[in-house]
């Protein structure tokens, strides 16, 4: 999978540095990667991904994040799920890689959109449950709207293409047949307003990331987890290692598909993921 590290930090440090109790572990252990295929995105999927988002432990946690700074009280915050599940993908570590036939982007979760009365907006990310079934669990809520909010956007440029992440530079973008298109201004910036070939789009992140590949001697320093081509270290952006399943979490839910949102549960603590609120381009 294809991670950050800025704002992809751990759960503990997020919520050291934002000081504040968020949302995202609802009840038992966590999660982890669902299945070597990675999660399913079909109708029964999304369905089941909007049970869980409704759910009433969920709505309750909502309350709770949407008051953590005291613009609503938990009792007034009143959430609710808007829309239905969409799926969320992220640019894809064998298409960096340059593999033949390989996709543009890896499905990553489900995400559904939660609002407070005050019109305070959240993302709840999800995925099936290990063992369970079919069950789906909530696995981190994340502030603002931005996967349903691209996910419309891509629909309206290219009607039938794939919306994904470049996590790297917090670029959202649409990809069908040949074309790639950006869907905000950090896309813009990379491809430019008219968008960019698939051929060239593969040239650039190959450039770019290929070097910092899960295996690589960058990863394997522990350097792997660099945002952006300004890193502070000059080390430039940079691909997480992690499993070689297909189901990896970005940012803070990677942290949430291991043992630290686990301590957190336990301790009755929920988990932020911090992201800039960036619009559409």
């Amino acid at each position: 999978m294809i991670s950050t590290s800025s704002p992809a930090r751990s759960v503990a440090a997020a919520l050291a540095a934002a000081g504040v109790l968020a949302g995202a572990a609802l009840l038992g252990s966590a999660p982890r990667a669902a299945a070597a295929d990675g999660p399913a995105s079909g109708p029964a999927a999304l369905a089941a991904a909007h049970e869980a988002a409704t759910d009433a432990t969920t709505l309750d946690t909502l309350s709770r994040f949407f008051a953590r700074e005291g613009a609503v009280t938990e009792k007034a915050a009143a959430p609710r799920i808007e829309g239905a599940a969409v799926p969320v993908r992220t640019l894809s570590a064998e298409f960096v890689a340059g593999k033949p036939g390989a996709s543009i982007a890896s499905l990553d979760y489900l995400a559904s959109t939660a609002v407070s009365s005050d019109g305070q907006k959240a993302s709840l990310w999800t995925l099936p449950e290990p063992g369970k079934g079919g069950d789906w669990q909530v696995v981190n809520i994340a502030t603002g709207d931005d996967e349903a909010r691209y996910t419309a956007a891509g629909a309206r440029e290219l009607p039938g293409g794939t919306v994904f992440h470049e996590p790297q530079i917090d670029a959202w973008y649409v990809q069908k047949g040949d074309r790639v298109l950006p869907l905000d201004q950090d896309a813009v910036r990379a491809v430019g307003k008219r968008g960019t070939t698939l051929s060239a789009y593969r040239t650039r992140v190959h450039a770019a990331y290929a070097d910092k590949l899960p295996g690589s001697a960058y990863a394997r320093k522990g350097e792997a987890g660099g945002y952006g081509p300004a890193a502070k270290d000059g080390s430039g952006p940079a691909i997480a290692a992690t499993s070689t399943t297909g189901t990896a979490l970005t940012a803070g839910s990677l942290a949430a598909a291991g043992g630290a949102l686990a301590v957190l549960a336990l301790c009755g603590v929920t988990a932020l993921r911090l992201r800039s609120r960036r619009r559409t381009g």
